[in-house]
């Protein structure tokens, strides 16, 4: 069998949350026929077809591939890419490998979404070698976002950029062993725990700070490349300065498990770091989708690489 994949080869999704309904639509668009195997299917549809509407609605986009939900996960496939969406749990994710070892062909590439659990580890719970960490952000479908990590083989990873890249409406990019996103958001959550708990700011002030200053050159830029542009020299003066002062805890922040005691679990039941009256919810939810549409609007008229002309540079 060929590992290499095109866009209208099937691909077998496993998963439960939303963020598996919005990666169908994202393959789904490229052309690829998806099979979905959730526990939840009722739940699943219910995402998927508020996807589908909502794409209808602000980009009157018509997914081209077909989709199908399955019963369960056959015994027997040849699918070439496999794709899990799995909470951050090692049991869930070994479970799902060790089923998917003995069903799918020795080429076929498994790609599981993993934040904080090193592939190397995964790999061991993994007899063949075609595995690969593929880290996505909701929704899906209208985000340019994909994180591959790889292990031991890095053909594998960039098969998977290369189809991400011409199909799937991505801006890929491929790390070793461990993701750097979660690192890096891990980051500015725990410097923010410290200020909130030690007083210095509110839960309203960190969002106003994120929003109205990263939030405004990030989409644009990135970090690395603002700082070129306001002047790299000044920031590394203010970092010379600033970084012997901010957290290095290894602990859990105390307001964050406070919110976790209390049973607070975010929109979901309408308590989280802030609170939510009825509708609000429906309200927060339709407004992101649509917001999702106009940021990627934007960030295409401004590639990451681009000549004067604004044509996108291919790296």
């Amino acid at each position: 069998m060929n590992s290499q994949i095109s866009p209208t080869d099937s691909i077998l999704i496993i998963g439960d949350c939303n963020l598996t309904a919005s990666v169908s639509v994202c393959l789904l668009n490229a052309g690829h026929e998806v099979d979905v195997y959730t526990t939840d299917p009722e739940t699943y549809r219910s995402h998927f077809e508020m996807h589908i509407a909502s794409q209808q609605l602000h980009i009157r986009r018509n997914s081209s591939g077909k989709q199908n939900i399955l019963d369960n996960i056959p015994a027997r496939v040849e699918y070439k890419l496999v794709i899990l969406i799995t909470p951050e749990n090692f049991e869930i994710k070994k479970t799902l490998l060790n089923r998917l070892e003995y069903s799918l062909q020795n080429d076929a590439i498994i790609a599981v979404n993993s934040e904080s659990i090193a592939l190397d580890v995964l790999q061991g719970e993994c007899k063949g070698h075609n595995l690969l960490a593929l880290n996505w952000s909701e929704p899906a479908h209208t985000t340019f976002f994909l994180e591959i990590i790889y292990h031991d083989n890095e053909d594998l990873a960039l098969t998977i950029k290369s189809l991400a890249k011409l199909h799937w409406g991505k801006d890929p990019y491929i790390v070793e062993s461990n993701g750097i996103r979660s690192r890096l958001l891990s980051a500015m959550a725990r410097e923010a725990a410290f200020l909130i708990d030690n007083e210095y700011a509110s839960v309203e002030d960190i969002d106003r700070a994120c929003r109205n200053d990263a939030g405004y050159y990030l989409p644009f830029s990135g970090n690395c490349r603002y700082m070129d542009l306001m002047g790299t020299y000044a920031y590394g003066m203010v970092m010379k300065d600033l970084n012997p002062n901010l957290s290095t805890s290894k602990g859990f922040p105390e307001f964050f498990q406070k919110i976790l005691n209390e049973g607070r679990q975010g929109m979901k039941n309408e308590k989280g770091f802030y609170n939510y009256g009825e509708g609000d919810i429906m309200n927060w939810e339709k407004t992101m989708e649509e917001f999702s549409y106009s940021i990627k609007s934007v960030i295409e008229r401004y590639p990451f690489n681009y000549t004067k002309n604004k044509e996108a540079i291919i790296d």
